[in-house]
């Protein structure tokens, strides 16, 4: 098909009365024109079809804790638990000998148990005592950290019913624990106690408060803060004796 400057060539007419000579440069500056194609915009340089994108960097999420299935034994924390307490012999079977694991105990307490990485369990016969002994993975855990967790924790050993408020925070020589008193959802006498020592965990019931608060002395825990002392008073200022005091209208010298 011609294109419209061979077009138009083809309908300019004849002038009469001028030179061939004349006609033949002006034809070939339009045949020059029409065979050069206009150069794109830009560089003058057409983009080539095969060159691929760079694709968008995708940022990699970080990795969340998962929970632990598996029991290795844990020297350290077992050595934290005493042999005997208040008189009574403590069994602290080997983690091979037990079913439950670190994962276990971890679904009650939430995010913080997906970092649980060890556990220790200990018991007393008589009087019924049980101890949970928990290693965290990462940051250290605070005792208040726990509030969320202690109405599913309680379930977990022994509480008939779901009673978050009846937990109350109290201080065991010295150390922050979280505890629970004999109420109409546990059996008579028995009392719970849950508390961090920012590596472990621990979660502790028995039927004798006294043996529980000794095995809670007895285990590292968090210290309470040292309460401020109340500001003094200024001692009020007291005037000066009037005795020996000149009296009044009367001279040294009278």
């Amino acid at each position: 098909m011609p294109t419209a400057c061979q077009a138009a060539l083809r309908r300019r007419p004849r002038v009469a009365g001028r030179r061939p000579g004349l006609v033949v440069p002006l034809v070939l500056l339009m045949l020059g024109a029409c065979s050069t194609s206009p150069s794109p915009s830009g560089s003058g340089l057409a983009a080539s079809p095969n060159v691929t994108p760079a694709p968008t960097p995708v940022p990699t999420p970080t990795p969340v804790p998962t929970p632990d299935f598996t029991n290795a034994p844990d020297p350290a924390l077992t050595a934290l638990i005493p042999d005997t307490i208040d008189g009574a012999a403590v069994v602290k079977p080997d983690p091979s000998t037990f079913g439950v694991t670190p994962g276990d105990v971890g679904t009650v307490f939430g995010a913080i148990g997906l970092r649980f990485r060890s556990l220790v369990i200990a018991y007393v016969v008589r009087p019924r005592l049980s101890l949970y002994a928990m290693r965290v993975e990462g940051a250290s855990v605070d005792t208040a950290d726990l509030q969320p967790y202690l109405a599913s924790a309680g379930e977990y050993i022994g509480v008939a019913g779901l009673h978050p408020d009846a937990w109350k925070e109290t201080v065991v020589d010295g150390n922050r624990v979280w505890t629970r008193g004999e109420d109409a959802a546990t059996l008579p006498g028995t009392t719970f106690y849950c508390w961090s020592s920012g590596q472990y965990v621990f979660l502790l019931t028995g039927s004798s408060d006294k043996t529980n608060r000794a095995m809670v002395s007895a285990l590292p825990g968090q210290p309470a803060p040292t309460p401020t002392p109340a500001p003094t008073s200024p001692a009020a200022s007291v005037p000066p004796s009037a005795s020996g005091s000149p009296g009044a209208g009367t001279s040294p010298g009278q």
